[in-house]
């Protein structure tokens, strides 16, 4: 038994750190896709294949009893296998389990475009599949993200990278199915637990890209800085400004007045930088190309980094914004909304060499 998967990346359109306090984002699933593979065992061992090395060790009904520490690079996976193993419940085949790199700038910076959810997605989903399982993978996923970041995170990249689409999305509470794999009945309470409140919104009729700054930033160590400076009055506040900023960017995705849906994002990006020191020069210098264009643009995620999400009335604007900004040296892709996890016809031929070296 064997499965090739794929799954894409995200970026935030609204409702950055709203979501956290309860608030709604909307979240893109977007390109570049990253490759997995999984093989079920003749004998019970486990193999996670990363660019970066091997993690070995053997099922349980407890989760995988690893050979070592789990090394950082590994933890999102690693925990994801946990989790599913325990949702499982009992003695079953090993696997092997290769994941592909995620994509890089030039300067072989990640691209902020939720690396570490797109891998816990395809964890989750090729550990369904090899176990012959029937859990919700989404809520799985949900689970072990936010137990991989110590409670940090909204869950809305995992969302992106399962359901895709461009989605509404209002943060999932994991709490009951973190303390269910506490107590061994995490298979139970995935099926109790209420559904994800999450919707696929129609494809956008505005044209969409990326601009990469070159800089990488922490989303928890940014979380954990905004949520320590805002108190609970301030985040009902600022939630309530995003909510209804967010909903007048998602009636423009859907076309119309582009100046009218241009100065909602702008106050959604100036709503952020509210929270604090979260726009680079870098942001600043995108941002102002993009308006030069007569396109808008905001920071997408956390800040302090990353990049920015762009939009352009038609796509020849858009195309030319793109040169503009490769000309003076950011990294752009253009983006259209991808699907959600899937499997895959063809694989990645690095994944299965990986595989075929394990001893």
């Amino acid at each position: 038994m064997e499965r090739a998967l794929s799954a894409p990346g995200k970026l935030f359109v609204s409702g950055e750190y709203a979501v956290l306090w309860g608030g709604v984002a909307r979240v893109a699933a977007v390109a570049p896709r990253t490759g997995a593979y999984v093989r079920r065992r003749a004998d019970a061992r486990v193999h996670v294949c990363l660019e970066e090395g091997t993690l070995a060790g053997s099922v349980t009904p407890r989760g995988v009893a690893w050979a070592r520490e789990v090394p950082a690079g590994f933890s999102f996976v690693a925990r994801t296998l946990d989790e599913a193993l325990r949702a499982h419940g009992r003695p079953s085949p090993g696997f092997d389990f290769a994941v592909a790199p995620s994509a890089v700038g030039p300067n072989g910076q990640k691209l902020g475009m939720g690396g570490s959810a797109c891998a816990t997605v395809l964890a989750a989903e090729a550990a369904r599949y090899v176990l012959e399982e029937r859990f919700d993978a989404l809520k799985l996923a949900l689970v072990s993200h936010s137990l991989g970041q110590g409670g940090k995170g909204s869950g809305g990249d995992v969302a992106a990278s399962f359901a895709g689409g461009v989605l509404r999305y209002r943060r999932y509470d994991v709490a009951a199915l973190a303390e269910a794999s506490n107590g061994s009945r995490l298979k139970a309470a995935l099926a109790e637990a209420p559904a994800v409140d999450v919707w696929r919104l129609p494809s956008p009729r505005v044209s969409l890209a990326y601009a990469f700054t070159g800089e990488s930033a922490s989303t928890r160590v940014l979380i954990g800085q905004v949520e320590a400076r805002l108190e609970e009055a301030g985040r009902r506040a600022f939630v309530a400004r995003s909510d209804a900023l967010g909903q007048a960017i998602e009636e423009g995705l859907g076309g119309g007045d582009f100046q009218a849906f241009s100065e909602a994002v702008k106050a959604q990006h100036a709503l952020l930088l509210e929270l604090g020191p979260l726009e680079t020069e870098a942001i600043r210098r995108i941002l102002a190309m993009a308006a030069a264009y007569g396109c808008v643009g905001k920071q997408s995620g956390a800040g302090g980094g990353d990049g920015c999400i762009l939009f352009a009335p038609d796509e020849r604007t858009r195309d030319e914004l793109c040169e503009g900004l490769t000309a003076r040296g950011f990294h752009t892709l253009t983006l259209a909304p991808e699907p959600g996890v899937r499997g895959e016809a063809q694989l990645d031929a690095r994944l299965r060499t990986w595989l075929d070296a394990l001893v």
